[in-house]
């Protein structure tokens, strides 16, 4: 009887989040529609000549989603878009994505990227910046503390404030060769921890409070058209960040990250894309519980619980189609609308070293995509993983 409820409940919630899902994309297709003709026509010249001129965009946002560990929330934002120097025809748009969201767990989050293109895109200079104060849960480190732990208030509820500033300089050395510098600085601070998590090995070693800073080296190799929604090219990033009681580090550890990621057209159909990524994370030496190689952000296996699974180091391959519907444009004139619908799967897995991933976990969904300015999209995805499931909503693509 209990199992027949529990299905029954996540049945309800998939409908739920399905129901929400088309109410959004109706939504989105309606508002585009319904407009009169002559008031589009007017903005889409108002915003070409923007576009030509290379000056500021901007378009709010406001919406509803629901991840595993934040519940439903409400969210608004916007996205800017720039040149930094109107008179380069070189270089692409800047972005500045901004987002703040609560949700019914009372979790806050702030999330702020700026993607910027400088100086005949001889320079770029990325940043991230997170802040969330909320109610989370920690499972403990290792495949199988996160499969198999039960989540309870007495097993893996704790409170949670985190908050990271991330800078990234590189320059161009030939063709699409780069190499720079990338800074982090983050800070995790619990609270309120259930007695397994006070008794965890990890925890116990590095305490509730951590704050970690690090330089590192940045290589990376970028042929793709558009960065923020790429058709076609590859990109193949590595960094390595060492974390040091120099730089005011609490702790002395070493992050690899090594990222690649590949665009090609399907069908000789422009808006007609195959995308897959591949990623390797290695963490070493005095690694603190919360700054671990973890699994399931909005970026990579959506539908999981960010942090459910965590370890020294983190693999994860993902495939993704994305069609952008044919129909009307006012930021392009090829024919494709600005509506999109994406499909993907993957899987990935933690572990401690490269030969010890022995358990693989799925993951898959679908999206939405509608273009919010030329090549910028504001996205909707449903994720699902084992046992969990989310819905996103975000600007850009995920990879």
């Amino acid at each position: 009887m209990g199992n027949h409820f529990l299905l029954y409940r996540s049945n309800l919630k998939i409908k739920g989040f399905l129901i929400m899902f088309f109410l959004i994309f109706s939504f989105a297709y309606s508002q585009e529609d319904t407009l009169v003709i002559s008031k589009k026509a007017i903005r889409a010249s108002v915003r070409a000549e923007k576009i030509e001129k290379g000056e500021l965009l901007f378009t709010p946002f406001g919406g509803v989603g629901a991840t595993p560990e934040l519940g439903f929330s409400v969210a608004i934002g916007g996205i800017f878009s720039f040149k930094t120097d109107k008179h380069d025809t070189i270089i692409q748009r800047s972005s500045n994505t901004l987002s703040l969201s609560y949700s019914t767990k009372n979790a806050v989050v702030l999330f702020n990227r700026i993607t910027s293109y400088w100086f005949e895109d001889k320079i770029r200079f990325n940043t991230d910046v997170w802040l969330k104060k909320m109610p989370d849960n920690y499972w403990g480190v290792g495949y199988n503390e996160g499969r198999y732990t039960e989540k309870s208030d007495s097993t893996t509820a704790y409170d949670r404030l985190w908050w990271q500033l991330n800078p990234q300089i590189v320059y161009r050395l030939r063709n699409n060769l780069y190499a720079g510098l990338n800074i982090d600085f983050n800070q995790t601070v619990s609270e309120n921890e259930n007695p397994k998590m006070k008794e965890d090995p990890c925890f116990m070693q590095y305490g509730s409070n951590n704050f970690n800073s690090g330089l590192g080296l940045v290589i990376l190799y970028d042929s793709r058209d558009v960065p923020v929604n790429a058709w076609k090219g590859v990109h193949v990033l590595f960094e390595a960040t060492f974390y040091s009681d120099y730089f005011g580090s609490d702790n002395v550890y070493q992050v690899y990250d090594l990222d690649y990621r590949h665009y090609v057209n399907l069908f000789h159909r422009t808006g007609s894309i195959l995308a897959w990524q591949i990623r390797f994370r290695s963490s070493r030496a005095d690694v603190p519980w919360g700054e671990l190689s973890q699994l399931g952000t909005p970026f990579d296996f959506r539908g999981y619980v960010w942090g459910r699974y965590r370890d020294e180091d983190m693999q994860f391959n993902i495939v993704e189609y994305r069609y952008q519907v044919k129909g009307r444009n006012p930021f392009n004139k090829n024919e494709l609308s600005r509506h999109g619908l994406v499909a993907w799967g993957g899987i990935g897995s933690v572990g401690k070293g490269i030969g010890c991933f022995d358990y693989w976990l799925p993951n898959y969904g679908f999206g939405y995509r509608f273009e919010v300015q030329p090549r910028m999209n504001l996205r909707l995805d449903v994720g699902f993983g084992n046992d969990s499931m989310g819905v996103y909503v975000n600007f850009n693509e995920a990879f």
